[in-house]
C-alpha cells in the first residue's frame, strides 16, 4: 500500500507566502524559503509552491526563487504559476524543481499536457484544477479562480490524464481557507475513477479532516496551507495522529 502524503502549500505573491479564504482576502504568511525549509525538517513529504498571480499578471514564475528554494529544501517540490511552454519547464527543472504544475494554460491549450508529458514524462506533470460547486456539479475556474468555465472538473481531469498528466491537484474553492474540511465528494470521485494520484486541497482545519480525506475520499495526498503557516497543526503531531488512526504514513 502506498503511503499517504502530507504536502504544505506555499502560495507566493511578490516573493512572499500569502493565504486567503475562498481565494480572496489575501494576507501575508511569511518567507517561502524559511517556511519550506521548516516543513522539510518537520517531515513534510513534498512541498508545492504556486505563484498565484503569475498567470493573471502575464509573467513567469521566478526561476531565481526556485533556485533558492532548492538550496534549502531536501524533499521533492512542485512549482506552478504562469507555465505555458516546454521552455518554461526546462528552466524550472534546471533550477531545481522536481515537478511542475499547470492550470490555466493547460485548460486553454490542452495539447500542452501532451507536449509536457512527452518531453519530461507524466511523473513530472501535475494538473492543478481550481473548482467550485455551482448548481448541480463542480466546474473548472481559471486565472486563480477569477474566470468561470462551463467545463466540469471531472471531465477536464479525465481528459488531462488521458493526455498524460501524472497527478491531479484538486482545490475546492468552496472549501478553501474555511477550515471546514475537504470536499470529499469531488475528491473521492476523482480518486476512485482516475488511475493517477489525486492531491486534495482546500478546507483543512483539523486532524480529523485528513483522516476523512484519506479514508472516505481515498485521496493519495492532502495539501494544506494556513494550518501549517500559522502553526495551528504541526506536521509531526499530524503524522502521529494519522498513524494512530491506521493511515499508512511516512515518518
Amino acid at each position: 500500500m502506498l503511503t499517504k502524503r502530507i504536502i504544505p502549500c506555499l502560495d507566493i505573491k511578490d516573493g512572499r507566502t500569502v493565504k486567503g479564504v475562498n481565494f480572496e482576502n489575501i494576507r501575508d504568511a511569511g518567507d517561502p524559503i524559511e517556511l519550506g525549509a521548516l516543513y522539510a525538517q518537520q517531515g513534510a513529504d513534498e512541498l508545492v509552491f504556486l505563484d498565484i498571480t503569475a498567470t493573471n499578471e502575464r509573467r513567469k514564475t521566478l526561476s531565481e526563487l526556485v533556485t533558492r528554494i532548492a538550496r534549502h529544501v531536501n524533499i521533492p517540490f512542485t512549482v506552478g504559476g504562469g507555465i505555458s511552454a516546454v521552455e518554461d519547464v526546462y528552466v524550472l527543472l534546471q533550477s531545481g524543481a522536481d515537478k511542475i504544475s499547470v492550470n490555466t494554460s493547460a485548460f486553454k491549450r490542452p495539447e500542452l499536457v501532451d507536449e509536457l508529458a512527452r518531453e519530461f514524462g507524466s511523473q513530472c506533470i501535475v494538473l492543478a484544477i481550481d473548482t467550485r460547486f455551482e448548481g448541480d456539479d463542480w466546474y473548472v475556474y481559471l486565472n486563480g479562480g477569477r474566470v468561470k468555465t462551463e467545463t466540469k472538473a471531472y471531465d477536464w481531469a479525465k481528459e488531462a490524464v488521458n493526455r498524460g498528466a501524472g497527478e491531479i491537484l484538486l482545490t475546492s474553492m468552496n472549501n478553501d481557507g474555511t477550515k471546514q474540511g475537504f470536499a470529499l465528494d469531488i475528491t473521492g470521485r476523482l480518486s476512485q475513477n482516475l488511475n493517477v494520484p489525486v492531491i486534495a486541497s482546500g478546507g483543512a482545519g483539523t486532524m480529523e479532516h485528513f483522516t476523512d480525506v484519506f479514508g472516505q475520499a481515498q485521496a493519495d495526498a492532502a495539501l494544506a496551507a494556513s494550518i501549517f503557516h500559522y502553526k495551528e497543526i504541526e506536521i509531526p503531531t499530524l503524522k502521529q495522529y494519522l498513524y494512530g488512526k491506521g493511515v499508512n504514513i511516512r515518518f
